[in-house]
């Protein structure tokens, strides 16, 4: 019983494993002084992957962007409207 129970597991994971595989290539250029400044940054905090840090910098401007844009109930002006100010 256990035996089944990790190969259901493993086809789990070799599934998710197949659809977070990276198979599409970006290609960017920088001119001097923003490579200059991405070196000196992986530099300074350690940054050990390069591509990395720039995926992951990407995807959090991308998703922080969607979520600004997510559709709400109501518009911002009147979302502003209802916080409570505490006023001494």
């Amino acid at each position: 019983m256990a035996q089944k129970t990790n190969k259901k597991r493993a086809v789990v994971q070799k599934g998710r494993d197949a659809a977070l595989k990276r198979q599409h290539k970006v290609t960017v250029l920088l001119n001097d002084k923003e490579l200059e400044a991405i070196e000196v940054y992986c530099k300074k905090y350690k940054v050990k992957s390069k591509a990395g840090f720039l995926r992951e910098a990407t995807l959090r401007t991308v998703m922080d962007q969607f979520l600004e844009d997510y559709p709400t109930l109501f518009h911002k002006q009147e979302l502003d409207s209802l916080v409570v100010r505490h006023v001494p």
